[in-house]
């Protein structure tokens, strides 16, 4: 059985100190966040790991003190981390660092749109640790990320989920999601596509995600203060958007 709609919490993405105050950068902060994002409604929270001049790292150093504070604040919902170029642009360099890690991750983001994602998976998996295979849809990459993660033999279903970046809130774009392996599925889309796709995601019963990493402004346009702030919108739009779902149906 696959588990239900969660919502998760993208704390920081690869936005820097220039972004604005609503995006932590410390272990401190993110712990602070995570804290935050959770108890206003997130089920589960992904970080992009930095070092303190803010540079993104896949370092043991790196990756255990953060998962550390963050668990050492109370943070109980599965943590994830981002696995990308944008921390290590070589992708045997990649597999080394997730090899060397000593403190583990519950999930791990692998994006299929960049080159080694399946032997990252494959190793990931082999550690332990759940894998979000990230996915764009109807952006520029086109179908090839997409084909990868088909082509790719899902051997543990349960530990898979298929993280969909849509460009837009289009139906189509979920439609093709049908002849998808047994997998999970969550949906998000970034800046001025982050809430249609939210709420898409909430009419199609799939798990979605917000948080400062995604988009840094409130449905109303409304620069958010915080990621709890984000949160706590996120369900009130996945609320809704479920409840007039609920309703055309009828």
């Amino acid at each position: 059985m696959r588990p239900g709609p969660v919502l998760s919490a993208s704390l920081n993405g690869a936005r820097s100190a220039a972004d604005g105050p609503a995006v932590p950068m410390s272990p401190a902060d993110l712990a602070d966040s995570a804290v935050a994002a959770v108890a206003a409604g997130a089920g589960e929270v992904l970080v992009h790991p930095r070092t303190p001049c803010g540079r993104e790292s896949l370092s043991p150093r790196v990756v255990g003190p953060l998962l550390e504070a963050l668990r050492g604040a109370g943070v109980g919902v599965p943590l994830a981390v981002s696995v990308s170029v944008g921390a290590e642009p070589d992708p045997a360099g990649r597999l080394e660092r997730v090899r060397s890690w000593t403190v583990l991750p519950d999930r791990a983001a692998v994006h299929f749109a960049e080159p080694g994602a399946e032997e990252l998976a494959r190793a990931l998996l082999g550690r332990g640790v759940a894998v979000d295979a990230v996915v764009p849809l109807g952006g520029p990459a086109g179908p090839d990320p997409m084909a990868r993660f088909l082509a790719w033999p899902v051997r543990e279903p349960g530990r898979v989920r298929l993280v969909a970046e849509l460009a837009s809130a289009d139906p189509a774009l979920v439609a093709g999601l049908r002849g998808l392996p047994p997998v999970a599925v969550l949906l998000f889309g970034r800046e001025a596509a982050a809430w249609p796709v939210l709420r898409l995601a909430a009419r199609c019963g799939t798990s979605a995600r917000t948080g400062v990493g995604d988009v840094l402004h409130l449905p109303d346009g409304r620069r958010a203060r915080s990621n709890a702030e984000l949160v706590a919108a996120a369900r009130e739009a996945v609320r809704k958007a479920a409840a007039a779902a609920t309703a055309g149906s009828r």
